[in-house]
């Protein structure tokens, strides 16, 4: 009975800390992955690298939806020193017992055996739904309990350019998908420009308005980049990848390699020779920065065993991390290619092309240029369509770089 009494003196302690961060959370701006989620499932994770905003997301999906000392949902990170003494699965019967309806659970990755006691939960718990968030390299599939036909996935990534406009400048854009900005980017771009000018803002985004955490300390945000990749490169791929510790500086020169030169195609040997590492080694530690949220990788749309080898084009994640990591000023063709990755290949298959730059869901064809870009090398294709730098309207298939910042 003590230890009975014990626990429950924790618990509420996890509650009233909750309640601090409920207190402490603005609802201002939500990010439109908010609406994408279907929170009436039983079982949904949410991964992303660090400093995209899934707690922030969790937080605020409690917040608006159960208020502040609600007891019915609960967050909690995983990371907490009350779950070193308290397992999940005896965390959450205390919970359900108590009426519990909601768990949102923070940083998974971080409990040993997290999948075999969600399964649990899952399984004696029915009457609860469970959203959790982990790393990028959280494998659901290969995990100790396989929860993949339990459970949905979701992928969380930083800030669109439609999303910066809203957190940093209060400009306000609706969501347009693919197909629309392609069928009529005229009217699209017309509608913009009621409201303000895409490039006054165009180029902020891309050096500094990718994660959603600028606000709190402006001057500091490149340094907060570069501690979010060390932690993922010193504490998530050791843990979860099993990395050794001491390659750990090589895979930042191979970041800062990738950061430092104008995209081409993949030469793994050379790439090896320059960080010092095997060509086998080389190509795990890319797959587990892809896994990780750091950098892309894309493979020709030839079907062939090269993709079981190598990838043909690498870039960053995202052109922050391209700014940040590079040696020098980066190339212009690289930082627009990289938004262009990154603002399409949130919801679309995005691939290599050999008659372009990138190959879209298997039928788009795109260039990646300035404005004096004239898309001779795509002239030949069908549904070929040129992404350009600087353009404020439509010409053609000229379409503004920009544009493709408003999907999600």
């Amino acid at each position: 009975m003590p230890e009975y009494t014990n626990t429950n003196s924790t618990m509420e302690q996890l509650f009233e800390l909750n309640d601090q961060l409920l207190t402490l959370t603005s609802t201002e701006f939500v990010r439109s992955i908010m609406d994408d989620i279907p929170w009436d499932e039983r079982l949904v994770s949410i991964r992303g690298a660090r400093g995209v905003g899934k707690t922030t997301l969790l937080l605020q999906y409690q917040k608006l939806n159960y208020g502040i000392h609600n007891r019915k949902a609960v967050y909690v990170n995983l990371d907490s020193a009350y779950f070193t003494r308290n397992s999940l699965v005896d965390f959450a019967r205390q919970f359900y017992m108590q009426g519990g309806e909601r768990l949102l659970l923070d940083e998974v990755h971080n409990y040993p055996h997290w999948s075999k006691e969600i399964k649990e939960i899952y399984d004696f718990y029915p009457m609860l739904h469970v959203t959790f968030t982990g790393s990028s390299l959280l494998q659901i599939l290969n995990a100790e309990a396989d929860l993949s036909r339990r459970c949905l996935n979701y992928t969380m990534q930083g800030l669109s350019f439609r999303e910066y406009l809203k957190l940093y400048q209060n400009i306000d854009v609706p969501r347009y998908s693919l197909q629309e900005i392609l069928d009529d980017a005229a009217s699209i771009c017309a509608n913009v420009f009621h409201q303000f000018r895409p490039m006054e803002y165009f180029g902020d985004y891309i050096t500094r308005g990718y994660y959603p955490f600028r606000n709190e300390s402006p001057e500091r945000y490149p340094m907060r980049v570069e501690n979010i990749v060390d932690m993922i490169l010193n504490l998530e791929l050791p843990a979860l990848c099993g990395v050794d510790v001491g390659k750990v500086r090589n895979l930042k020169a191979l970041l800062v390699v990738m950061a430092s030169n104008v995209p081409m195609l993949v030469d793994v040997t050379k790439l090896s020779a320059m960080i010092g590492l095997s060509r086998m080694s080389t190509l795990a530690y890319l797959q587990y920065l892809h896994r990780a949220g750091l950098i892309r990788m894309l493979y020709s749309d030839d079907l062939s065993v090269k993709k079981m080898q190598k990838p043909d084009k690498i870039l960053l994640e995202n052109s922050n991390l391209l700014q940040v990591l590079s040696l020098e000023k980066p190339n212009i063709g690289t930082m627009r290619e990289t938004f262009f990755c990154n603002q399409l290949g949130y919801k679309h298959q995005v691939e290599y092309s050999k008659n372009g730059d990138f190959l879209i869901d298997h039928k788009l064809t795109f260039e990646i240029g300035g404005q004096a870009k004239d898309g001779k090398q795509i002239a030949q294709f069908e549904n070929a369509y040129i992404a350009a730098d600087n353009m404020e309207f439509p010409v053609g298939n000229k379409l503004p770089l920009w544009l493709f910042g408003l999907m999600y």
